[in-house]
């Protein structure tokens, strides 16, 4: 790859690689060679610009979770070393909660969980990220409530006044990577499957999704079969039936020894004005971040089907945003 160290084979190794180098190798100095000084990192929770604060919210969160992992399941990419190329990389984390820190004191607890981050990288270093931890599963097992979790959440931090706010349109910050993705056939599919549920036709998933399909959604949860997809993303769009959806990124790969594949991202923005899952309408202005991975396969031959879902979204930071304007 050009313009990438020569010890990475390809740009989901090198993703993969520096992960490991940094969490579990203790590389954290590396940060100041694989991310751009001026870096903007945008999760749910909130959006942090340069390297310094990384570095910061690293050391911090290995302070808390000593032994984390963090096992690659899948790089879904797009672009070139000469151009600048986007990773949506899937990762299964482990962690035992043995410091204190946002979480509290420590509870000993074993946790896993999901993340998904898409990641700008040219020339050896990453500018430009989104990413998304499965905060629901991660409260869940400590034995919070998410909602009762991001309440905490404000008052830990000085209220809601002096809070960190979540990432909204209006806190978003630009950065250098304004690419859409590629325009291979499997991601152009999915697209189009999460565009018509949320458009209301709940009728695409028995028609694209594979009747045993497995899905992975926010809190930890894993389902099997179109009622899962259905109970899902009914739930969701039903909270802000209103609200504005948007493809964000998209990527399709056909890739030796694996399955056609695709990776969405995707955005709500509008009020929570319905009863869906998140409870009692407030009329909150919510905006909601997403993430989607997509497998593809037909085991009935000639009949490709959506076989294997993964989709996260911060669950507390939609409470924090409901909390904040509802008390």
């Amino acid at each position: 790859m050009k313009g990438f160290d020569e010890k990475f084979v390809d740009f989901p190794d090198y993703i993969i690689g520096i992960t490991k180098e940094i969490w579990e190798d203790r590389g954290i100095a590396t940060l100041h060679h694989y991310y751009s000084p001026d870096i903007v990192v945008r999760s749910p929770a909130s959006v942090v610009i340069g390297n310094q604060n990384v570095i910061g919210a690293t050391m911090a969160t290995l302070a808390e979770f000593p032994d984390r992992e963090l096992l690659g399941e899948d790089v879904i990419w797009s672009g070139t070393p000469e151009d600048g190329m986007l990773s949506s990389h899937r990762i299964i984390s482990t962690a035992t909660h043995a410091g204190d820190g946002v979480y509290g004191k420590a509870t000993g607890k074993k946790l896993q969980y999901r993340i998904l981050a898409d990641c700008h990288a040219i020339d050896n270093q990453i500018n430009d990220e989104w990413l998304i931890r499965d905060q629901g599963a991660i409260v869940r097992q400590m034995g919070w409530d998410p909602k009762e979790y991001a309440a905490q959440l404000i008052e830990n931090e000085g209220g809601p006044e002096n809070c960190v706010k979540p990432l909204t349109p209006r806190t978003d910050k630009p950065g250098p990577y304004s690419g859409k993705g590629n325009d291979n056939e499997w991601g152009q599919r999915y697209a189009d499957i999460l565009t018509r549920i949320m458009g209301a036709d709940m009728g695409v998933i028995e028609r694209d999704y594979d009747r045993a399909v497995q899905t992975e959604y926010p809190g930890g949860v894993t389902g099997h079969g179109w009622g899962s997809a259905d109970t899902f993303w009914m739930g969701l769009r039903a909270a802000f039936p209103n609200a504005e959806f948007k493809i964000e990124h998209v990527i399709g790969r056909d890739d030796p020894m694996m399955c056609p594949r695709a990776a969405v991202r995707w955005s709500l923005w509008g009020k929570h004005d319905g009863w869906g899952a998140f409870g009692v309408p407030t009329g909150a202005e919510v905006y909601v971040l997403g993430i989607s991975h997509a497998e593809f396969g037909a085991v009935v031959g000639g009949a490709p089907k959506l076989r294997r879902e993964f989709t996260l979204f911060d669950e507390t930071s939609v409470w924090k945003q409901i909390v904040l304007q509802t008390g």
